[in-house]
């Protein structure tokens, strides 16, 4: 079993570079299923979850050639829909979470779709009612088979309609948006998840040919079209790993700088780690990091505890609370994290405490963290990674903390960071990857 042996206290020092973003990138391979002409994506990010996708696209007949390190084509103009049904497939779906947007355009495309219930994180409950609803909605039927834990929906035609969704469901609204696009006439979703993930996948849409207006707001309006033609495609970087190394710098009081973050896009989240007290400076498209000894929270108007909450965009991303709730650890005053959507993504705070944190777990989604200041320092402790975004918050408190740390469970953190004990331990870092 692979884990990394982590020694603390050491300062960072350089620039590293986001890699492209994994959840754009589980839409994006899966629209590529939409047309029978070549579409090339550059800025893959080369880690597991995007691999077995890709991998999984290959053997369901989609023509896959790796022109460069980070950039492929997709051709799926022979897709074997006897494979779709297969015991292969189903075991590669039921491994990773993202294959459920296979549904929306193999739906729009073939009229027909099966997904076993989804891997991924353990993170609690992840409903995909929205998903289903939506098809159902644009004519489809539905059919779920309990015993083997089987989806399966069906359509000789989709028709265009209005639909209120009932959460603005990131993956839901990407499936729903690519059934949509080949449906007979207009397709209105309300409600709809707007984050920079979403935009990038209408916009490589309409460049295929589709046709859909209000871009960016959560009213989208989709005209069906006949067939969607090739199209060339670039990702955006990974707003969540730039997320991760602002939190990363500030616990070890390092200075170092983020290239091309594409800063417009990351919304709130600069702002939100300014609240915490950590400097940035804009630098084009960069992001600097100056060495801090102590960062201060800061408190509400009326004098009230700071709280950090997760919302639909432009509110804060889910998957970056993990990583405020450790640089917490080493501020200066007392915050409230409050995990409104997963209620099991707090469950490494007993690791942490172990370490030496003061933090009260108040219920399966809010925690009180009282900042040590720096002037405690974690204790190395040997811990698991429990899913991808605790794992890398767990390696970020290990870079901090006094001693040698040990993580199990590394692939959690694989399947969402690239070669991560490389390109830190390149600015400064000591993570040692190792067989137990």
């Amino acid at each position: 079993m692979a884990v990394f042996k982590v020694e603390g206290g050491r300062r960072l020092s350089g620039e590293i570079t986001p890699q492209g973003a994994k959840n754009e990138a589980l839409q994006i391979l899966c629209a590529t299923l939409l047309t029978k002409e070549e579409v090339v994506v550059e800025n893959i990010p080369q880690i597991i979850d995007i691999l077995q996708l890709i991998d999984l696209l290959s053997a369901m007949g989609v023509e896959v050639k790796r022109l460069s390190e980070d950039c492929y084509s997709f051709r799926a103009a022979d897709v074997n829909l006897d494979y779709v049904k297969s015991d292969d497939y189903l075991r590669r779906c039921s491994r990773l979470r993202g294959s459920v947007m296979i549904l929306g355009p193999m739906l729009g495309r073939f009229g027909v779709g099966y997904m076993p219930k989804p891997g991924g994180d353990k993170i609690g409950r992840r409903r995909l009612d929205t998903h289903f609803l939506g098809f159902q909605k644009l004519g489809a039927e539905f059919d779920y088979d309990g015993a083997e834990s089987l989806f399966a929906v069906r359509a000789k035609e989709l028709k265009g309609c209005y639909m209120l969704l009932d959460e603005a469901s990131v993956t839901g609204t990407a499936n729903i948006i690519m059934a949509a696009v080949l449906a007979k006439g207009k397709t209105t979703i309300y409600n709809a998840a707007c984050e920079p993930y979403i935009q990038q996948l209408c916009r490589m849409l309409c460049r295929m040919g589709a046709k859909i207006h209000g871009i960016g707001s959560n009213l989208l309006e989709i005209e069906g079209v006949e067939s969607l033609g090739g199209t060339t495609h670039r990702m955006l970087p990974d707003m969540i790993e730039v997320g991760s190394f602002i939190g990363m710098a500030a616990m070890n009081r390092s200075e170092i700088t983020i290239k091309n973050v594409s800063y417009d896009q990351l919304g709130i989240i600069p702002a939100q780690f300014a609240r915490l007290g950590i400097a940035m400076e804009r630098r084009g498209d960069d992001i600097f990091i100056p060495q801090q000894d102590h960062y201060c929270v800061e408190s509400f108007i009326d004098g009230s505890i700071m709280s950090f909450a997760d919302a639909p965009w432009p509110g804060l991303t889910p998957d970056l609370l993990s990583v405020f709730l450790v640089v917490a650890t080493q501020a200066k005053g007392t915050t409230l994290i409050h995990q409104k959507m997963f209620e099991s993504r707090l469950f490494f705070v007993d690791k942490l405490i172990d370490m030496g944190a003061q933090i009260v777990l108040c219920d399966p989604h809010r925690a009180v963290v009282i900042g040590h200041d720096h002037n405690v320092q974690l204790r190395a402790a040997r811990m698991s990674s429990p899913d991808i975004r605790a794992g890398v918050s767990l390696l970020i408190a290990a870079m901090s903390a006094d001693g040698v740390s040990t993580i199990q469970n590394i692939e959690q953190i694989d399947r969402g960071y690239r070669d991560i004990e490389g390109r830190l331990n390149a600015i400064g870092a000591n993570i040692i990857r190792t067989e137990e």
